[in-house]
Protein backbone atom coordinates (compact mmCIF):
# COMPACT_ATOMS: atom_id res chain seq x y z
CA UNK A 1 0.00 0.00 0.00
CA UNK A 2 2.78 2.04 0.27
CA UNK A 3 4.44 1.87 -2.49
CA UNK A 4 0.88 2.93 -4.27
CA UNK A 5 1.09 6.17 -2.35
CA UNK A 6 4.34 7.01 -3.39
CA UNK A 7 3.55 5.54 -6.84
CA UNK A 8 0.02 8.24 -6.72
CA UNK A 9 2.07 11.26 -5.17
CA UNK A 10 4.74 10.77 -7.89
CA UNK A 11 2.20 10.95 -10.21
CA UNK A 12 0.14 13.75 -9.28
CA UNK A 13 3.70 15.79 -9.57
CA UNK A 14 5.15 14.34 -12.85
CA UNK A 15 1.19 15.59 -14.27
CA UNK A 16 1.38 18.96 -12.35
CA UNK A 17 -1.55 18.21 -9.77
CA UNK A 18 0.85 18.77 -6.78
CA UNK A 19 3.62 21.48 -7.82
CA UNK A 20 7.21 22.43 -6.04
CA UNK A 21 6.96 23.63 -2.66
CA UNK A 22 3.00 22.85 -2.36
CA UNK A 23 2.03 21.39 1.11
CA UNK A 24 1.05 17.50 1.64
CA UNK A 25 -1.68 16.40 4.30
CA UNK A 26 -0.05 14.74 7.03
CA UNK A 27 0.15 11.57 7.88
CA UNK A 28 -2.56 11.09 10.03
CA UNK A 29 -4.72 13.12 7.61
CA UNK A 30 -4.13 10.71 4.69
CA UNK A 31 -4.20 7.89 6.89
CA UNK A 32 -7.89 8.73 8.06
CA UNK A 33 -8.94 9.85 4.44
CA UNK A 34 -7.30 6.27 3.30
CA UNK A 35 -8.93 4.14 5.90
CA UNK A 36 -4.84 2.59 6.46
CA UNK A 37 -2.83 2.64 9.11
CA UNK A 38 -0.74 6.06 9.54
CA UNK A 39 2.50 4.10 10.09
CA UNK A 40 2.05 2.90 6.00
CA UNK A 41 1.67 6.79 4.77
CA UNK A 42 4.58 7.53 6.87
CA UNK A 43 6.60 4.80 5.45
CA UNK A 44 5.73 6.32 2.12
CA UNK A 45 6.87 9.87 2.80
CA UNK A 46 9.87 8.82 4.73
CA UNK A 47 10.83 6.70 1.17
CA UNK A 48 9.88 9.78 -0.94
CA UNK A 49 11.69 11.88 1.31
CA UNK A 50 14.82 9.22 0.49
CA UNK A 51 14.34 10.00 -3.17
CA UNK A 52 14.57 13.38 -2.67
CA UNK A 53 10.62 14.11 -3.80
CA UNK A 54 9.42 15.59 -0.83
CA UNK A 55 11.13 17.11 2.31
CA UNK A 56 9.55 17.57 5.86
CA UNK A 57 10.25 20.42 7.52
CA UNK A 58 10.03 19.17 11.81
CA UNK A 59 7.03 20.81 13.12
CA UNK A 60 5.96 22.41 10.06
CA UNK A 61 4.59 19.71 7.65
CA UNK A 62 5.67 18.07 4.49
CA UNK A 63 6.06 19.82 0.67
CA UNK A 64 7.24 18.70 -2.60
CA UNK A 65 10.54 19.21 -3.01
CA UNK A 66 12.20 21.31 -5.59
CA UNK A 67 11.39 19.01 -8.73
CA UNK A 68 13.52 20.77 -11.36
CA UNK A 69 16.55 21.05 -8.77
CA UNK A 70 16.35 16.77 -7.78
CA UNK A 71 16.57 16.31 -11.61
CA UNK A 72 19.30 17.95 -12.24
CA UNK A 73 21.31 17.08 -9.40
CA UNK A 74 20.61 13.22 -10.50
CA UNK A 75 22.83 11.30 -13.12
CA UNK A 76 21.65 10.14 -15.98
CA UNK A 77 22.64 6.76 -14.69
CA UNK A 78 20.49 6.79 -11.76
CA UNK A 79 17.75 8.09 -13.38
CA UNK A 80 17.99 5.23 -15.42
CA UNK A 81 18.45 3.07 -12.56
CA UNK A 82 15.43 3.81 -10.65
CA UNK A 83 13.31 3.50 -14.25
CA UNK A 84 15.14 -0.01 -14.61
CA UNK A 85 12.69 -1.71 -12.78
CA UNK A 86 9.76 -0.57 -13.99
CA UNK A 87 10.24 -1.07 -17.21
CA UNK A 88 11.58 -5.02 -16.66
CA UNK A 89 8.25 -5.47 -14.92
CA UNK A 90 6.55 -3.98 -18.40
CA UNK A 91 8.60 -6.09 -20.44
CA UNK A 92 7.86 -8.98 -18.04
CA UNK A 93 3.84 -8.42 -18.12
CA UNK A 94 4.07 -8.02 -22.00
CA UNK A 95 5.99 -11.29 -22.58
CA UNK A 96 3.68 -12.94 -20.02
CA UNK A 97 1.01 -11.60 -22.77
CA UNK A 98 2.62 -12.06 -25.63
CA UNK A 99 2.47 -8.63 -26.91
CA UNK A 100 4.53 -7.69 -29.70
CA UNK A 101 7.46 -5.34 -29.25
CA UNK A 102 6.26 -2.87 -31.74
CA UNK A 103 3.10 -2.28 -30.42
CA UNK A 104 4.82 -1.57 -26.67
CA UNK A 105 6.38 1.03 -28.86
CA UNK A 106 3.49 2.20 -29.73
CA UNK A 107 1.69 2.07 -26.27
CA UNK A 108 4.63 4.00 -24.89
CA UNK A 109 4.87 6.56 -27.33
CA UNK A 110 1.04 7.26 -26.71
CA UNK A 111 1.43 7.05 -23.03
CA UNK A 112 3.97 9.64 -23.58
CA UNK A 113 1.50 11.92 -25.79
CA UNK A 114 -1.22 11.78 -23.33
CA UNK A 115 0.75 12.96 -20.53
CA UNK A 116 1.16 15.95 -22.07
CA UNK A 117 4.87 17.73 -22.36
CA UNK A 118 6.97 17.39 -19.38
CA UNK A 119 9.93 18.97 -19.99
CA UNK A 120 12.35 16.16 -19.10
CA UNK A 121 10.12 13.09 -21.62
CA UNK A 122 11.71 14.01 -24.71
CA UNK A 123 12.80 11.96 -27.81
CA UNK A 124 15.62 13.35 -28.29
CA UNK A 125 18.82 12.10 -29.04
CA UNK A 126 21.16 11.89 -26.21
CA UNK A 127 19.77 15.09 -24.77
CA UNK A 128 21.19 14.33 -21.67
CA UNK A 129 24.49 13.07 -20.80
CA UNK A 130 25.88 12.27 -16.87
CA UNK A 131 27.21 14.83 -15.02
Amino acid sequence: MYLQIEQQIKQAIASGVLRSGEALPSTRRTAAELRINPNTVARAYTGLEREGVIRTVPGGGTFVADIGALSSRLLKSEKLRRLRPIAEQFVIEAAQLRVPAEDLHKLLDESLRSFGKPQDVTRTKNSEGDQ
